[in-house]
């Protein structure tokens, strides 16, 4: 009885471990932040990429919790620049769902800032004993003012393949403080530097009312993504390249990587291309013949190449094509 249960266990833990450890593969876009750009301007005294700064405490959020496995910037960054993607697709699900297909990654978040500002009131202690001071003196009511950050923020995640909407979390920041403004905290005012970016992860700008409430909203939408991360399809990126080098069976190295979805554990097919079929048309290639040599498991990753074991009848060439399919 107890090795029946003992089995079960093992499997159960073999079944779930590894499913719990995949993490789904996500990028965030910069916030579209247009509705809100002239009380941005007014609020800083010019133009300032709120959206971009959103989206890089929304990324810091996702890392921390450890639920997503989040593209790094410069790799969304570079692919953007060679898709020539301009900022008013930030919030398009088309353009993001084609982005996401050359990350390779499982879903893409793009999101819009709706609101971004004050909610200004003032309040006049006119009655009580207050009242009859101020009167007898003829200073009138005591005026009292106070303001309010309002900060609210739209994430999407968007399908790969079909560029639907998965999933829609919103969150809403208010934060409030008497005698101070937006920027304003303790006495002193925060602000950027003549010609320079605002720093929304910076504590002076954290310190703010309006600090207060862009971090409030952030934290909300976070806390929805990573909840709804269970619901995401997983795509299985497609891998393809050749080997680099056949020297030893037990460490045969390929050209591709951690950057193409390469992973220690993974299993891939190295086969031998043969003939090219060609298009008696066009003379463009239609169809290669190609054998199985055997297969590479991967021990050892790094960014742009990979080292695998290898197992099999044949023996491994340079050049020989390495893929998952």
């Amino acid at each position: 009885m107890r090795s029946t249960i003992l089995r079960l266990c093992v499997l159960f833990l073999t079944v779930l471990l590894p499913a719990a450890g995949q993490k789904k593969r996500v990028a965030v876009l910069d916030f579209d932040y247009a509705t809100v750009r002239s009380s941005v301007s007014q609020i800083f005294g010019k133009d300032q990429d709120i959206g971009k700064g959103i989206t890089d405490m929304l990324v810091d959020r996702l890392v921390n919790d450890g639920t997503y496995s989040v593209i790094e910037r410069k790799q969304i960054d570079k692919i953007i620049a060679e898709q020539n993607f301009s900022n008013s697709n930030r919030a398009d699900s088309a353009s993001a769902a084609k982005l996401a297909r050359v990350l390779g990654v499982d879903a893409m978040i793009i999101g819009s800032i709706t609101q971004f500002g004050n909610d200004n009131s003032s309040t006049k202690a006119s009655s009580g004993a207050l009242s009859s001071v101020t009167g007898r003196f003829g200073l009138g009511g005591a005026q009292r003012s106070k303001s309010t950050a309002v900060v609210q923020i739209t994430a999407r995640v968007i399908d790969t393949s079909t560029a639907e909407v998965l999933a829609s979390c919103q969150g809403k920041g208010e934060a409030s403080r008497t005698g101070v403004g937006l920027l304003g905290s303790g006495g002193s005012v925060y602000g950027p530097a003549a010609g320079a970016s605002i720093d929304m992860r910076s504590s002076g700008f954290q310190n703010t009312i309006l600090g207060e409430a862009t971090n409030k909203a952030v934290t909300i939408v976070a806390s929805e993504l990573e909840a709804k991360a269970g619901n995401l399809p997983t795509t299985v990126m497609a891998i393809e390249g050749m080997v680099a080098d056949a020297s030893d069976l037990n460490g045969i190295v390929i050209n591709v990587g951690s950057k193409k979805g390469v992973k220690v554990g993974m299993v891939l097919n190295v086969k031998r291309v043969g003939r090219e079929i060609r298009d008696p048309d066009t003379d463009k290639v239609i169809r290669r013949v190609e054998s199985a040599i055997g297969t590479l498991t991967i021990t050892d990753v790094d960014q742009s190449s990979a080292v695998g074991r290898f197992t099999g009848a044949g023996k491994p060439q340079i050049k020989d094509v390495v893929t998952n399919q």
